[in-house]
């Protein structure tokens, strides 16, 4: 619905603008030039007979905007894909077709053409859906001080009350081409950057209409490599992204904005300060912020976010508009009921009045009756003096006359009391009336400091919620943080018995080598005694061969420095010499240590055959 109505803004501008001679009624050629470019940009199938079927029963004529409605709703809107197109082409066709009609700035012009798309975009965000669009004061004026406040210029209100009062505010509010005119004059004479107003109005925009919750630099930790990289952020409702610089076009990653993410401050470690991570399911996002400050407004930003998220909301200033129309309705309301108040106080003033002027008629005539008395009481007696000087003799018919003055004053009297009785009872009337209002003063001072106690009650019950959730909150803290510290010790003692289980293999594979070892060492030294004996035994065979002992001769004595002659046996003879026999002899010399006494057991075996022979 939201986006629905955002388009039948844009949409209304430009079809107003095809209205040439202001009668609220725009030609089917043009209106057909329209639908095309709308099907086009909201890249939606076009169907061109559809506008000649659909008027088919009509005439020729201009077609009104209550005529087109039922063709927009039924052919261009309810075919609308939230998703499949890009709003700000939408708006810019509009726009480019509003302006040429409508915006003509002057020669002290501020503001780019871009610049006045953004502010007719926000515009049509902050204007109620009531045509034609307007815009209220109160809107206009938190409007330009967030232009101001991106600009780091302030308005006081009594600038904002002159910017506003200048113009010619319409009954039902300012129209987007009077607030341009506006904010061009107010730029040209402050001598505005036209550069700094363009990046504020940029910024605005973002926020507003793009739904930025806020955006910068920040330090990231990475997962795979674990260094810090700087990276550009943006925050929105739904999600929470990375870029490599500002200009938003690589997108290094999105943090998914969910009910299963939540944001956490953190210790300065790593040479980093001002941390604070967002975690999700699967990952924790470590982050730097530059200083304290940029830290609270980023996990305060975050947290509105997932607030929005959790609620089902996607846009912050959506909510912030429903707010302060709800309080300028409560203000109309309260205003409303001020002044019914103050008929009703003016009418009870009035009936006081006419009862006091009353009771004044009153006191008159009572002063007037005591007067008339006075003057009756006086004539009265200077007639009945005169009776009794002239009229002596008429003594019975002045005593006649003196009965029936009587009965007239007694009458008199009758009436001056029925008249005293009246005049009290006007006097009580009176003061019950003052008492009735007295009382009413009171009850509504009474009302004013009840509705004060009771605002002071709910500010205290406010301030009590938020110091529980906060107590809440470090409790929830406290508990990850005792988490993580058991998972580290848990991590920690599984790490230590993994190395008590690699040592104890180390040491199982030193004793298999030193077992190994110990047997090669055992083979060496079989195979040392083995060459040993083999060596000895060649010896033998090499002592035997050079030092042949012929028939008849004897072993020489050790204390000979020269051998006897030796006889060299023929080859018959070293034929039949019996094999076996030298074999054992051999294995027998083996058996004996020393290089003489294996020569001395040699010629013993030489002598032993040359006698045999």
């Amino acid at each position: 619905m939201a986006l629905r109505a955002a388009l039948l803004k844009s949409i209304w501008y430009a079809f107003t603008s095809l209205d040439t001679e202001d009668s609220g009624k725009v030609s089917k050629s043009q209106l057909k030039v329209l639908s095309h470019n709308l099907h086009s940009v909201l890249r939606i199938p076009h169907d061109p007979a559809a506008l000649e079927r659909h008027f088919s029963d009509d005439d020729d004529g201009p077609v009104s905007s209550q005529g087109y409605m039922p063709y927009l709703n039924q052919f261009i809107l309810d075919k609308v894909t939230e998703g499949t197109f890009v709003k700000e082409e939408v708006d810019e066709l509009c726009w480019t077709l509003c302006s040429k009609k409508n915006y003509r700035p002057d020669t002290l012009r501020v503001l780019t053409n871009q610049d006045s798309l953004r502010l007719w975009c926000l515009f049509n965000f902050l204007a109620d859906d009531k045509y034609p669009l307007a815009l209220v004061p109160e809107e206009a004026e938190y409007l330009l001080r967030k232009i101001s406040s991106a600009m780091t210029v302030e308005l006081s209100c009594v600038e904002l009350e002159e910017l506003l009062s200048r113009d010619a505010l319409q009954k039902d509010g300012l129209s987007v081409w009077s607030f341009l005119e506006l904010v061009n004059a107010t730029a040209a004479n402050r001598g505005a950057d036209a550069e700094s107003l363009s990046m504020a109005v940029e910024k605005v925009y973002r926020e507003m209409v793009g739904n930025v919750l806020k955006e910068g630099y920040l330090w990231k930790k990475g997962h795979l490599r674990r260094n810090w990289t700087e990276r550009w952020f943006c925050l929105k409702p739904g999600s929470f992204s990375y870029y490599v610089s500002e200009d938003g076009k690589d997108c290094k990653g999105v943090i998914e904005m969910d009910q299963n993410c939540c944001v956490e401050v953190l210790s300065d470690r790593d040479g980093k300060r001002c941390m604070f991570c967002v975690k999700t399911l699967n990952k924790t996002f470590e982050i730097s912020a530059p200083d304290s400050r940029q830290r609270q407004e980023w996990i305060t930003a975050i947290q509105t976010a997932l607030r929005l998220s959790a609620d089902g909301r996607t846009s912050l200033h959506e909510e912030l508009k429903a707010r302060r129309r709800e309080l300028r309705e409560e203000r109309e309301r309260r205003r409303a009921l001020r002044v019914e108040e103050t008929r009703r106080l003016q009418e009870l003033q009035g009936e006081r009045e006419e009862q006091l002027a009353e009771l004044e008629l009153l006191k008159e005539a009572q002063k007037q009756t005591r007067a008339s008395l006075q003057q009756e009481e006086q004539r009265r007696r200077s007639q009945h003096e005169e009776l009794q000087k002239t009229l002596q003799k008429q003594l019975l018919e002045a005593q006649e006359a003196r009965a029936n003055l009587r009965a007239e004053v007694a009458v008199r009297d009758l009436e001056a009391e029925h008249q005293r009785r009246r005049i009290r009872e006007l006097e009580d009337l009176h003061h019950r009336l003052q008492e009735a209002l007295e009382q009413q003063i009171r009850a509504r001072q009474e009302e004013e400091t009840y509705r004060y106690t009771q605002t002071r009650l709910l500010a205290e019950e406010e301030e009590k919620v938020k110091s529980l959730l906060s107590l809440q909150e470090e409790q929830e803290e406290q508990l990850l943080q005792t988490q993580r510290e058991k998972q580290e010790l848990e991590q920690e003692m599984e790490r230590k018995s993994q190395a008590l289980d690699e040592a104890q293999q180390q040491l199982e594979k030193v004793r298999a080598s030193r077992r190994r070892v110990d047997q090669d060492i055992a083979a060496a030294q079989r195979k040392l005694r083995q060459a040993s004996t083999s060596v000895k035994h060649w010896n033998v065979q090499m002592n035997r061969l050079m030092h042949p002992i012929g028939p008849g001769e004897r072993r020489a004595s050790s204390s000979n420095l020269l051998a006897p002659p030796v006889r060299i046996p023929s080859v018959s003879e070293t034929e039949s010499r019996p094999p076996q026999k030298d074999k054992q002899n051999s294995l027998d010399c083996e058996d004996n240590s020393g290089g003489g006494e294996n020569m001395d057991c040699c010629n013993n075996e030489n002598t032993e055959s040359t006698d045999a022979q």
